[in-house]
């Protein structure tokens, strides 16, 4: 997304001197000192290092807590097509640089390769084999199941919202893009997830006209859904792209004051994406003069990132110069404030196995940010996504030069980077202590009695034979002599130390112990949800939310979850 822009005045940031510190923290300084009479050198320590910013960050001046205030959104672009997949566009839509051809080593346009192994559906491409040995197969945001799957992550992982991307619709992708913007919204409201339209306008001839007219006879109908995210009671629309100082956005001031306008009358809460240096807009930066006045009429302000840092060091140096002010300007003039936060670009190698993704999330909370935007959840165009990716070279394909999430040497689980970016949601909203060392772990335990959370697992029984998911067509069996799709499982972090047991895209249920095991589950309840217990021999068992092991019943009839203890029947090898 945003490419036009992803790269252009990055590294301007040490022209600026540091700015005063935030209005916020000279009333937390002047509390404290009241409260507390402390010395002059505690306070300050206790500014530096953000004691108690986050509970700022969950009462902010502008807008109480809603669906974006004290929530973290993520782009999500529901871009990607496959020819074959029923797509309006039927065609390889953003995977490749010639659409009519299979992608290849010689035509495609990712950057970064996807996990797909919780997609049921998936399109074969003309990449070789991956390092596994298994096809080089695809996704298609056409696919009902994609959509479905990658909404369910953000449950999973806690991701409050997303932000569904809608370019110029009345071109040749308008037929698609409506398309998945109802498979959006069918996908929010099964799994409790808020969205709203983000209108991308670069490039957009006719914009001004055009965005009134598509909002009042499409996207508007969408806001009746129990889905879409509301703030300060009134339906969220973001703008990405004024006063962005290229030729891909030569609008005017008072047009986009217009455009901004009008969306207020409808009713709407608006969101301004708007350029990195917005508020100061020196000579030969991203951002137009005498554009002030456009980014004020804004509810709330996200300023983009992307591109212009790609180390922890200098998220600090944007801290310092930049958000400080950032967020002193809107508290001023009653603006929320919703900073992008990145995982890096991982073929540049940015990442650092998520120490900078984490540090752009303590200094954002630290300096008081209403929200958080993640750029992006499936960006892998750019690099820059948060969604399930590779995890090493066995998962991309032999000889691409993909780097997979272990780029740095640091084995990564596929769902790590949406792992992180659910502790991030938890810091925002005061639920996790402000910290700048990150708690989240790359993988979660091992084999050897630690939960591997995000790894794909086979469990073998007592008979030396493995567990099946029968494909959801079933009850499940332990009767299999052999390894394949129906025998391995993910291990998905349910939360509260329990897992969920996950096989192409359906989940493990106990049943409640009434009647045989089933994996045919769309979503995590209390019957899906285990205790990993690790046992002295090596071998772990599964206790279910009714306080009965999993047991394989030797593989002479269906599985069930109905034993008081865990005997040789009920203890598994993980991986053997």
């Amino acid at each position: 997304m945003k490419t036009s822009t992803k790269n252009a005045f990055a590294g301007s940031i040490r022209r600026y001197s540091t700015l005063s510190i935030n209005l916020r923290n000279v009333l937390l300084f002047f509390a404290i000192g009241l409260l507390a009479a402390c010395s002059k050198q505690d306070l300050e320590k206790q500014l530096k290092e953000g004691a108690g910013l986050n509970k700022m960050a969950a009462t902010p001046l502008a807008s109480p807590v809603g669906d974006v205030v004290g929530k973290v959104t993520v782009g999500y672009q529901g871009w990607f097509a496959c020819t074959g997949d029923g797509s309006p566009i039927n065609a390889w839509w953003h995977w490749t640089q010639d659409w009519s051809q299979s992608p290849s080593p010689t035509n495609k346009g990712m950057k970064s390769w996807p996990d797909v192994r919780d997609y049921t559906t998936t399109f074969a491409t003309s990449f070789p084999n991956l390092g596994n040995g298994q096809q080089a197969r695809l996704f298609s945001s056409f696919t009902d199941q994609t959509v479905n799957v990658q909404f369910q992550w953000m449950q999973q992982y806690g991701i409050d919202c997303a932000a569904l991307q809608r370019f110029n619709p009345t071109g040749g992708e308008g037929p698609v893009r409506d398309a998945i913007t109802a498979k959006v919204k069918t996908a929010a409201e099964t799994y409790g997830r808020k969205f709203y339209i983000m209108y991308d306008v670069s490039g957009w001839t006719n914009m001004q006209s055009e965005i009134k007219t598509d909002w009042t006879n499409k996207m508007k109908a969408y806001t009746s859904s129990s889905a879409y995210a509301v703030q300060n009671g009134k339906p969220v629309v973001c703008i990405w792209g004024f006063g962005f100082n290229d030729n891909n956005h030569n609008f005017s001031a008072a047009a986009c004051l217009d455009v901004i306008n009008w969306f207020k009358g409808q009713g709407c809460y608006v969101i301004g994406g708007v350029p990195t240096w917005w508020r100061t807009a020196p000579a030969n930066s991203d951002s137009r003069t005498g554009f002030l006045d456009v980014y004020k009429a804004f509810n709330m302000l996200s300023p983009w990132m992307v591109g212009r840092i790609g180390s922890a060091g200098e998220s600090d140096n944007f801290y310092n110069n930049v958000n400080i002010g950032d967020q002193a300007f809107c508290n001023q003039n009653g603006i929320d404030y919703q900073p992008c936060v990145l995982p890096g670009d991982l073929q540049e190698r940015q990442r650092a196995h998520g120490d900078f993704m984490w540090r752009q999330f303590y200094n954002m909370v630290r300096v008081g940010a209403q929200g958080i935007y993640i750029s992006m959840f499936d960006e892998y165009n750019e690099g820059n996504q948060i969604a399930k990716t590779a995890e090493n070279a066995s998962f991309v394909p032999a000889g691409s030069g993909f780097w997979a999430l272990d780029e740095d040497g640091v084995a990564c689980s596929a769902d790590y980077y949406l792992r992180l970016t659910g502790d991030g949601a938890r810091m925002l909203k005061g639920q996790l202590g402000l910290t700048a060392t990150r708690p989240t772990q790359p993988i979660v335990g091992n084999n050897n009695g630690n939960i591997p959370f995000g790894q794909t697992i086979t469990l073998k029984a007592a008979n030396n034979l493995y567990v099946c998911s029968e494909n959801a067509t079933q009850a499940m069996n332990c009767n299999r002599t052999a390894v394949g799709p129906w025998e391995q499982f993910t291990v998905v972090n349910a939360g509260n130390g329990k897992v969920a047991l996950q096989n192409l895209g359906k989940y493990v249920s106990s049943e409640n112990g009434t009647q045989a095991i089933t994996c045919n589950r769309t979503a995590i309840g209390g019957w899906e949800q285990f205790d990993w217990i690790a046992n002295a021999d090596g071998t772990i068992s599964l206790k279910g939310n009714n306080g009965a092991f999993i047991s394989g019943e030797n593989g002479t009839q269906p599985m069930t979850c109905t034993r008081t203890t865990a005997g040789a029947t009920e203890k598994f090898r993980v991986n053997q």
